[in-house]
């Protein structure tokens, strides 16, 4: 009877720690999930953005460079750089605050997945 008792035993520790793993698996299958799961939605966002930088990239006409002189096109690249560098900057962290990402120094580049981020519109209040 001793026996059956000391069997009985040792198989109800073997199911609890059968339990405790079950448990852990089960967790960590639940953080897989989630984890696809937003990988997922920054993935579809990210196509909707490169779908749409394809268009704005097709739509631009080809412009043949070559008949320029050298210097011109220099000096014109110095003068637009120079002018448009300070805004650009600020309009495409605004642009990709926008389509859904965080450009707080916080969660930079991750996912917003909760609506505004007070980080993120702070730095965007700046002046």
């Amino acid at each position: 009877m001793k026996d059956v008792y000391l069997g009985v035993d040792e198989l109800e520790a073997k199911l609890g720690g059968l339990h405790t793993e079950f448990g852990s698996l089960k967790l960590k299958i639940k953080e897989l999930v989630e984890e696809n799961q937003r990988l997922r939605i920054e993935n579809q966002q990210l196509r909707k953005i490169f779908k749409r930088e394809n268009i704005e990239f097709a739509a631009e006409p080809a412009v043949d460079v070559s008949e320029e002189p050298a210097d011109t096109r220099q000096q014109e690249q110095a003068e637009t750089a120079a002018g448009s560098s300070i805004g650009e900057g600020y309009d495409n962290l605004a642009r990709l605050y926008h389509e859904g990402f965080h450009i707080c120094n916080v969660y930079y580049g991750h996912l917003r997945m909760e609506g505004d981020c007070l980080f993120c519109l702070s730095f965007l209040s700046k002046p």
